[in-house]
């Protein structure tokens, strides 16, 4: 009998479900090899209006109706569980008769109760409730994964905490405000794009003939800031716990998938870049098999650092389990060209130092503090004038169900958001991706249930935002140069400031 996935998760993502599709192009989103998700159906049926609410909370416009989709799924294939028991009753008899036939037990046929043209009759029967059984169940199998895809298609709850629609809320500030006045030369000399074009820093043009807009070069004293940067983060959350893992940067799409990182998000924008398996009309290599499942490039480090566990039951005594770790990531929605988006504020690759962690329920909180103390410590040190906010419903991701975000302050983009620019956020996911990517913890009581663990992620440090602020706000107007913060000292070979070089 086939019984559809109810028992387990609240899990999402963006995509836009298909209101009908059959069971191949339902099954064409999840390889055979995927981990195999446990969603919390359940859950959504008996509260439609809250999975409802939340997706026009966050502007979800087309999954507001999922959830009365769902259910009305679920009474379709109630029915046929009721007609799927009929005809096996029926089927059942048919059996029994035929089991007691004395044909069937070797006695001579004239002995029998029943003639060899009445078996014939019954076994004709028996094959056509055979038939009809597999038609009901190719259609419970159908309702099966469209309830399935529905649920994957809803995004996770919000927390209390999350101020409802677009606004944030102000937490509170790093640092002292700068205290150069605003002045016609901002868009100037304090404008990282000039000053790394000057200083010979960052090259956007090579980069532009190389790979095209939003890639660039770091060069000379911009290149060792990238690694310093890096080696810096890492310490700083190390020494908080941490421990160092380097991840890959290409991922099955269906991991990403599973983390709430679709390839368009809710505009139909394109977000990940995907990765050709064969080239052109040439036979596939050995290695890259045409039915072989589709890879991406990753966004982040989260989604590979997530899939570590997946498929795994860790112990609850592993838990809290936090790892860091440096990466290239690879966004292809890198923004409309424009004034707010030139040089390095929005690119399509870049370095990034990520936190993760695996908690056990309603502890998250303890992880989400940690990572917020790590990205404390680093802005704080670098200097840069920062703010705190609570982010709101339409900025959460899939997966989130709450997200803080720390934004920097850029001389030069004071015309945009009065000069606030994000460079660090951390999320809690409670199960989403554990859910999703079958992720257990065993606890340590003698229950022999498994449980899904909490994710929470955060930026350590993103690299080209951070090295964008500390130009701008490390320029020396009086003095003509670049003053590095002390604690990048240790990675920058006796360099202190950055001067002007001679051509």
């Amino acid at each position: 009998m086939n019984f559809p996935l109810w028992s387990k998760a609240r899990s999402t993502s963006k995509t836009t479900a298909r209101r009908t599709f059959t069971s191949t192009a339902a099954r064409r989103g999840r390889p055979s090899i995927a981990p195999k998700p446990s969603l919390n159906i359940k859950h959504v049926r008996e509260n439609p209006d809250l999975y409802s609410q939340t997706c026009i909370d966050r502007n979800y416009v087309r999954q507001k109706d999922y959830p009365q989709d769902i259910i009305h799924r679920f009474e379709k294939w109630k029915e046929l569980q009721r007609d799927s028991r009929t005809l096996r009753q029926k089927n059942n008899d048919i059996r029994t008769k035929l089991s007691h036939a004395k044909t069937f037990s070797g006695i001579d046929a004239d002995e029998t109760n029943t003639s060899p043209k009445d078996d014939g009759e019954l076994l004709q029967k028996a094959r056509k409730l055979k038939v009809d059984i597999g038609k009901v169940e190719a259609e419970e199998d159908i309702l099966n994964e469209e309830i399935e895809h529905l649920a994957t298609n809803l995004p996770n709850l919000t927390s209390k905490e999350t101020p409802i629609g677009a606004e944030p809320r102000l937490l509170g500030y790093i640092n002292e405000h700068p205290t150069h006045p605003a002045s016609s030369h901002d868009h100037t000399w304090r404008n990282h794009v000039h000053i790394g074009t000057e200083f010979d820093l960052l090259d956007f043009g090579s980069a532009g003939t190389t790979s095209g807009w939003g890639w660039y070069y770091l060069k000379n004293e911009g290149a060792l800031l990238e690694q310093a940067l890096v080696q810096y983060a890492l310490g700083v959350a190390m020494k908080h716990g941490f421990s160092a893992v380097s991840p890959p940067s290409i991922v099955y799409t269906h991991i990403a998938n599973a983390c709430g990182f679709q390839p368009r998000d809710q505009g139909g924008e394109q977000q990940t870049y995907a990765i050709a398996q064969k080239d052109g009309g040439t036979p596939p290599l050995d290695h890259l098999q045409e039915d072989s499942p589709e890879k991406s490039l990753a966004g982040t480090a989260e989604i590979p650092f997530a899939a570590m566990k997946a498929n795994v039951t860790m112990q609850e005594a592993e838990l809290p389990l936090h790892i860091v770790g440096p990466s290239r990531c690879y966004r292809a929605e890198a923004g409309a060209r424009g004034a707010e988006t030139k040089g390095l504020y929005r690119v399509h690759e870049f370095t990034k130092v990520e936190m993760f962690a695996w908690t056990m329920k309603d502890k998250e909180q303890a992880a989400f503090d940690s990572m917020l103390a790590v990205q404390k410590e680093i802005l704080q040190s670098l200097g840069l004038h920062c703010r705190v906010l609570e982010m709101p419903s339409q900025d959460l991701g899939a997966s989130a169900v709450r997200k803080l975000d720390i934004e920097a302050f850029f001389p030069s983009r004071r015309g945009k958001n009065d000069g606030w620019g994000e460079v660090t956020s951390t999320s809690i996911c409670t199960d989403y991706q554990t859910r999703r990517l079958n992720t257990r913890v065993k606890p340590t009581s003698s229950a022999p249930k498994t449980d899904f663990p909490s994710t929470v992620n955060g930026t350590a440090l993103a690299v080209p935002r951070v090295l964008a602020a500390l130009l701008e706000n490390g320029w020396d107007e009086q003095e003509k140069h670049i003053t590095i913060p002390e604690v990048l000292h240790p990675w920058m070979h006796g360099i202190r400031h950055i001067k002007k070089k001679n051509r």
